[in-house]
């Protein structure tokens, strides 16, 4: 099956697409620039949804859901928001299909025309703040900590699988506070949950940091991110926090009595993740073997696979199996015994290995005679004979071993394709390697601009991660006075 896929090194982009389809998370659809999900990147995806749930509900929100279609004036009240997005808006004009009268199938009723066309939503802070309207009067309706788990549609013209999709799936938090301070602090609060899910569940490191004004989300004050690195030296934003100020609260005249009696506008937030991270789990951990998944967020955490001779054999080997399956189930680990009859056990290990599961356990007669069982680690394709008796928490231990190896393994790589760099030189010849670039910069949006133009690099964030050292110097492309470093790079 690795055969089937084409290397890292040879072409990064097919790789990417040969192990999103043979390893069977998604396919592409009759709809242009949309996807089928399928079963097995589906239970990937579940189970990002459950954590971060989780993780939203400890932090004191709650989920909600709101309508898919956006009245199109809803999004003219808030200048810059619908400049940010009116390019990538799908338009429903009409409500009703009618056969045509030749004969040909059907056609858009042209009476059926609606009075105000309506969006499929980008995004919902509209839709969300004309409905907070109705919710706040007073401080005491204050805070408001919403989350929906939803889909949007933003008209992508380059489309590749789960990293960037006319339609996607997500999740949306919508916050209200009655103080710019509450707002702020939710705002960084909620980038640190991503940082923490990426880095503990996906075994992602990731940098935290501020996106600039140019790179900022649309009706934004601030938008802070997680930035992470891909194996091929591309930078992915994997998630954002945006401080929302009171923009959409004006705009929607949402207004509430503070404690003195007196009207003032809310303060708003929004933050957002997406089917995306599963792309960023992807290429972050991978090799030309298949997916390379982190025993978090993997589906199926043990395989097991029997060496057998005949029925009676078989039969044999999946109940000791069940045994073992058993005892991993205090622990909370996902198994699969793999007893099928029709495929050999090379075609197994190899359809596993390419479907990333971390753990995969083999046993034969001689094994069971000699209480031992086969383990292989997905990470580091080792193999290794371990004693049967204590084998759950044997196994426990390795996927936690394995969890670490993986991030441990990223972060490595991350560090070594970060570098300081001070010339206008340097920096053009180091982007065409990949990776990060700590740079000086002047703060203006035209020298952002520029070195965006002649290089196709970004900044991807200003660090405010307390490992990053905040120094002064000089633009590295202008020459001029800068505050501190910012990470420059070409970007998913």
């Amino acid at each position: 099956m690795a055969k089937e896929v084409t290397s890292r090194e040879e072409n990064y982009s097919l790789w990417y697409n040969n192990l999103v389809v043979k390893a069977d998370l998604a396919e592409n659809s009759a709809v242009r620039g949309c996807m089928v999900i399928k079963p097995y990147g589906y239970a990937i995806w579940e189970k990002i949804q459950h954590q971060l749930d989780t993780m939203f509900k400890e932090t004191g929100h709650q989920n909600a859901y709101f309508p898919l279609f956006i009245p199109k004036s809803f999004l003219s009240k808030e200048a810059d928001h619908v400049e940010g997005f009116a390019k990538e808006c799908a338009v429903v004009t009409h409500h009703r299909l009618k056969n045509n009268p030749d004969g040909s199938g059907v056609i858009v009723d042209p009476e059926a025309k609606l009075e105000e066309e309506l969006i499929v939503r980008p995004t919902s802070e509209t839709i969300i703040w004309n409905t907070y309207r109705n919710w706040i009067k007073s401080y005491r309706d204050l805070p408001i900590l919403c989350n929906q788990w939803a889909n949007v549609v933003r008209w992508e013209m380059r489309t590749r699988l789960f990293l960037r999709t006319a339609e996607f799936l997500w999740q949306e938090g919508h916050t209200a506070h009655a103080t710019a301070q509450e707002a702020i602090e939710e705002t960084e609060k909620m980038v640190n949950v991503y940082a923490d899910f990426a880095r503990n569940y996906m075994a992602l490191p990731v940098v935290v940091g501020k996106k600039t004004e140019s790179e900022r989300f649309a009706g934004a004050i601030d938008t802070l991110c997680i930035e992470a690195m891909m194996q091929d030296g591309k930078a992915l934003q994997a998630g954002t926090s945006h401080f929302l100020g009171q923009n959409f609260a004006k705009a929607f005249d949402v207004q509430f009595a503070n404690k003195e009696g007196k009207l003032d506008y809310v303060w708003a937030t929004s933050w957002g993740v997406s089917t995306r991270l599963m792309g960023a789990l992807i290429m972050a951990h991978s090799d030309n073997n298949g997916l390379v998944l982190p025993p978090a967020l993997a589906p199926i955490q043990v395989v097991m696979v029997p060496i057998y001779k005949g029925e009676e054999e078989l039969k044999m080997m999946v109940e000791k199996m069940e045994e073992i399956k058993n005892e991993l189930k205090p622990y909370g680990i996902s198994v699969k015994i793999d007893d099928r009859d029709n495929v050999r056990s090379g075609f197994k290990f190899a359809e596993w290995e390419l479907k990333g599961v971390p753990v995969r356990v083999v046993m034969g007669k001689r094994d069971l005679e000699n209480g031992v069982v086969e383990i292989a680690r997905r990470d580091t394709c080792e193999k290794s004979s371990v004693a049967r008796e204590g084998i759950a928490e044997y196994i426990k231990n390795l996927l936690d071993e394995i969890q670490k190896n993986i991030y441990a393994k990223a972060l490595n790589f991350r560090e070594e394709h970060t570098v300081k760099v001070d010339t206008w030189e340097e920096f053009k010849e180091k982007i065409e390697e990949g990776g990060f670039l700590l740079c000086h910069w002047d703060g203006t949006a035209e020298t952002e601009a520029k070195i965006k133009e002649e290089t196709k690099a970004t900044i991807r964030c200003i660090p405010l991660d307390s490992h990053v050292e905040i120094e002064e110097g000089t633009c590295v492309y202008s020459g001029k006075p800068s505050k501190q470093r910012v990470i420059f790079a070409r970007a998913y």
